[in-house]
């Protein structure tokens, strides 16, 4: 099977476990941050094929999106393995996804040029005016407001405080987004992220505008 073939076929995996998900981590994010990420592979020359991959199967076993992460991981794995039939590309892969995530801060950045575009990847499908979107559709997926101006930004937090729904999502981009662009790891990213944050500052200036809006 050569790497096309095995590409179409993660790509038809992805599809299956991600369909319906309004969430803002459904295919066409996958597909975006698949994107992205062989962008700045070319651009940064890294492995573009595990960078592809690596990307497509990035959510798979994300503990926002999945709750037996355990089942999940084997299931990836055993795909992995029939496809790619090469036990080093395989933990290559498992080891940046399971390595790219935020996690209100304490995430970690991966110790390979490869697992380090793929976070850049996600992360810059967080920011801009997709990343707009996305946060409210996915505070709306968590029954969160759009804005409570009683809530107080969260700074230091646990996985298990970020991943509460003690916030709005207007708070979600203080929390998160706009911490995002000066966390991108490659010069490729941080040029693409820096048009995208200011996007997402413009946009909240005008949100709060209309917010505070009294007659």
């Amino acid at each position: 099977m050569n790497q096309q073939q095995i590409i179409t076929n993660l790509e038809n995996y992805v599809r299956n476990i991600h369909s319906g998900d309004s969430s803002g981590h459904d295919w066409y994010h996958i597909d975006r941050v698949r994107n992205l990420a062989v962008h700045l592979a070319r651009k940064e020359k890294a492995d573009e094929f595990i960078v592809e991959c690596a990307a497509l199967v990035h959510d798979v076993i994300d503990d926002k999106l999945h709750t037996d992460l355990i089942s999940q991981k084997e299931q990836l794995v055993e795909t992995l393995s029939n496809l790619l039939k090469n036990s080093d590309q395989v933990k290559d892969i498992i080891y940046i996804i399971e390595n790219i995530s935020f996690k209100g801060g304490n995430g970690v950045i991966p110790n390979t040029l490869e697992g380090k575009i793929v976070q850049d990847a996600d992360r810059l499908d967080a920011i801009g005016a997709i990343g707009v979107a996305r946060t409210f559709a996915y505070g709306g997926k968590k029954n969160r407001s759009m804005f409570n101006p009683n809530f107080e930004i969260r700074e230091n937090m646990t996985l298990e405080e970020y991943r509460s729904d003690q916030s709005s999502s207007l708070h979600h981009f203080y929390e998160k987004i706009l911490k995002l662009k000066e966390l991108m790891n490659t010069p490729s990213a941080y040029e693409m992220a820096k048009e995208r944050h200011s996007y997402v500052e413009n946009f909240i200036e005008q949100f709060m505008k209309e917010w505070n809006f009294t007659k």
